[in-house]
Parts: C-alpha cells; sequence; structure tokens
C-alpha cells in the first residue's frame, strides 16, 4: 500500500447494516474485494445479498481476521464494547486498516486495536441511509468526516484516499471536536425530520392537505434559502416582530399540542435572536417578541 492510495483490498463488513452494506458497495465497486460481512437479522442477510453479492456470511470475529480492510459500521453505543471483543478474540493483526463509521467517536475508541499494530480510522458518512442501492450513488454528492491520528499524516491521505473510492468528499473533523461535530449534524438532519412531520402533522389534523404537497415547496425554498443566505434567510412574524401572530400562534399550537407549543416557543425564541444578530428585527421588536414568548399559559 502506498501512502495516500490504498492499494486492492480484501474488505470484511461488521456488520451489514444500512451503512455497512452501502459503503463496503462503494468499495467493492472501486475495485476492493468485499469477501465477508456480519448480519443475522432478516434485513441485513437480504441487504448483503443486493448490494454485497458473493460475499460470506461469518461472525464478526471471523469478519475481521480475513479483513485486509476491517470496516465497523455498527451503533455508536456498541462500537467500544465490539472493538474490545474483537481485540480479546485476537482479530486484529499488524498491518490491517480499522475503520468505523461512528459520528461521535474518533480514533481514541480504537485503541485496543492499535495496540495490535492496525492503522484506525473514523470515515462518517454525512449522509442519511436507506440501505438500498441508491444510496451508493448519493455518496457521490455527499462528504465525509475522516479522523486519523494526530500528526501521523499518512493515516489522513490513507483515509481521505479511501473516502475519494467512495466517490465521495473527505473532510478533515479533529479528534477532540468529533462529539459537537456530530452533535452539530444529529441536530440538523434528525431535528429537521421531527420538524417537519410536526409541521404535516399539524396541518392533517386541521383538516389541511394535502400536507407533505403544500409544504414541499416551502420547506425546500426555506433550505435552500438558508444554506445559500444563513440568518438573512430568516422570514415570518418572529422574523417581523409581528407579536400579535406570535400570541395567536401560541395560544392555537396550546390548544391543538402543549408539547408542540413549548417546541414553537423554544424555536422562535432563537429566530428571534439571530433575526436580531443579524440587524432584521430592531431591538425592541425583539424584545416585545420574547416577552410574548416568556410567558407561561
Amino acid at each position: 500500500m502506498t501512502a495516500g492510495r490504498p492499494a486492492r483490498l480484501t474488505v470484511g463488513v461488521v456488520s451489514a447494516g444500512r451503512v455497512g452494506a452501502v459503503v463496503g458497495a462503494a468499495w467493492a465497486a472501486a475495485g476492493h474485494h468485499v469477501a465477508a460481512a456480519s448480519g443475522v437479522s432478516r434485513a441485513s442477510v437480504a441487504r448483503a445479498a443486493a448490494l454485497l453479492p458473493d460475499t460470506s456470511l461469518l461472525p464478526p470475529d471471523q469478519v475481521v481476521a480475513g479483513a485486509d480492510l476491517a470496516l465497523l459500521a455498527v451503533p455508536d453505543d456498541v462500537l467500544p464494547g465490539l472493538v474490545r471483543g474483537l481485540a480479546a478474540a485476537g482479530s486484529f493483526r499488524a498491518g490491517q486498516i480499522v475503520v468505523h463509521t461512528s459520528g461521535a467517536h474518533g480514533v481514541a475508541v480504537l485503541a485496543p486495536a492499535a495496540e495490535h499494530g492496525v492503522l484506525p480510522l473514523a470515515l462518517h458518512p454525512v449522509l442519511t441511509f436507506t440501505g438500498r442501492t441508491e444510496d451508493v450513488a448519493r455518496l457521490a454528492g455527499a462528504s465525509v468526516g475522516v479522523t486519523a491520528a494526530p500528526g501521523d499524516e499518512a493515516a489522513w491521505s490513507v483515509g481521505e484516499a479511501l473516502v475519494v473510492e467512495m466517490g465521495a468528499e473527505p473532510v478533515r473533523v479533529a479528534e477532540e471536536v468529533r462529539p459537537l461535530y456530530h452533535a452539530a449534524l444529529a441536530h440538523g438532519a434528525n431535528h429537521l425530520v421531527t420538524l417537519v412531520r410536526d409541521c404535516v402533522d399539524t396541518l392533517e389534523r386541521a383538516g389541511v392537505g394535502p400536507a407533505e404537497r403544500l409544504v414541499a415547496p416551502l420547506l425546500s425554498a426555506a433550505l435552500d434559502n438558508a444554506l445559500r443566505h444563513g440568518d438573512r434567510a430568516l422570514t415570518g412574524p418572529v422574523a417581523r416582530g409581528d407579536v400579535e401572530t406570535v400570541r395567536l400562534h401560541l395560544q392555537e399550537l396550546a390548544a391543538a399540542d402543549p408539547d408542540l407549543a413549548e417546541t414553537y416557543r423554544v424555536l422562535a425564541a432563537r429566530t428571534a435572536r439571530r433575526a436580531s444578530d443579524a440587524g432584521l428585527l430592531p431591538e425592541h421588536a425583539a424584545h416585545d417578541v420574547l416577552t410574548i414568548l416568556e410567558e407561561k399559559p
């Protein structure tokens, strides 16, 4: 293996979940050989058959032991115990590349493997996965957060090369900021889904529909404008300082769904402060909006 460009590698995937199967398939398309994967659920077996054909299904320790490149694509909370267990089983060997896809962890979690002489890497695709074949193509438009050992430029280069072979864009993320990096992504992506579904559910409760079709252009434009223009994209009654409209919203939401009213209250307060800081909302108007939002029903 030359620095910065991985040679053709034998890949083992633990496990054939939504992320692991897709990343394994992307590396297979780049010329690597996915020899084995682990998966016991019916969904994992079907996913492996679809995305990783002719790949043996084996226990995790055997998958890793036979791999030049071991991909550990398991949930964040499962990863530390898995690494310790594989190390105790003697699955790691010097010269292996061991990659995990957890967003919250850097390479420190791979310390038990590194003690055996492996090259530890954290590669976190910034993408929502369905576990279907179209995800492999979607990787081409995605970024991947790359973390390697501090000061090991050769390791960083290998990680970036593996990302490029996925068809994605590597972005360096320092070890110490991985938890904050992941929190930011989870806040944006996961809570966006919750926000959209709250919007749709409330419209349907009001008898207005089809809700998804109604809001799709609005929400798509809002997301595009936010990414292009930042806080200057803020619109609506809070950003305009329409106090009585905000009061009415709180009353209606409190009657329909008190929990949603509290969510609106918190997000509206953040919106008011952002609008004020961006110069969109005069200080006196921001004060009036925040006063309404702080009133308890």
